[in-house]
């Protein structure tokens, strides 16, 4: 008995388990948590979230005093040794029946373990947690800061230039279901 036809046969064998293997894996999800750089979506809780942008605000700067307008009274200026920034962030709900509440816990942490905490401001291109219909992006499409060049949704901040400094800056997204549900962006400063 010759052995030719067996070695035919095993490697179109084994390229056949391989490709229903591999299709086997097709129709799942993959869920991230944890994004290396803005731009990538992470999942906290049912809902995905994408930084867009983060950078400095400079109150001199005519397109930046936009998003400093409806600062609450007495919330005083940097000092010198501090800087508004800007963390522009969409939200997608992607699922087909589920209204979800989106987060409203933010933090950035330094590689010091410095932790700075959102800024209120109420403006046209701020963040503003709110239940979300099912299949739908916040900011939305036709929405000041969903109808900019950035498409995101502005969570203010003021952080220490030490902080800056100190990087990667990582961008925390807590879920407002589920607290042990966080999502981490490192920022590209």
């Amino acid at each position: 008995m010759s052995l030719r036809p067996f070695r035919v046969l095993l490697p179109l064998a084994l390229v056949a388990a391989s490709v229903l293997a591999l299709a086997g894996c097709g129709n799942k999800v993959e869920v991230r948590t944890l994004a290396e750089t803005e731009g990538i979506y992470v999942d906290v809780g049912e809902l995905r979230y994408q930084v867009q942008l983060s950078r400095i605000i400079n109150p001199n700067d005519e397109e930046d005093k936009f998003y400093l307008e409806g600062l609450p009274a007495g919330v005083p200026p940097p000092k010198p040794t501090e800087a508004w920034f800007g963390v522009w962030m969409r939200v997608q709900n992607s699922t087909g029946s589920k209204r979800l509440t989106a987060a409203e816990e933010f933090e950035i942490v330094d590689t010091q373990e410095n932790e700075f905490t959102p800024i209120e401001v109420k403006n046209p291109f701020s963040y503003e947690a709110q239940e979300m219909a099912p299949n739908t992006v916040v900011p939305s499409s036709n929405s000041p800061a969903g109808e900019g060049v950035v498409q995101g949704s502005l969570i203010l901040f003021k952080l220490t230039t030490e902080a800056i400094a100190n990087r990667p800056l990582e961008f925390k997204i807590q879920s407002p279901a589920l607290p042990d549900d966080v999502g981490i962006v490192d920022l590209d400063v």
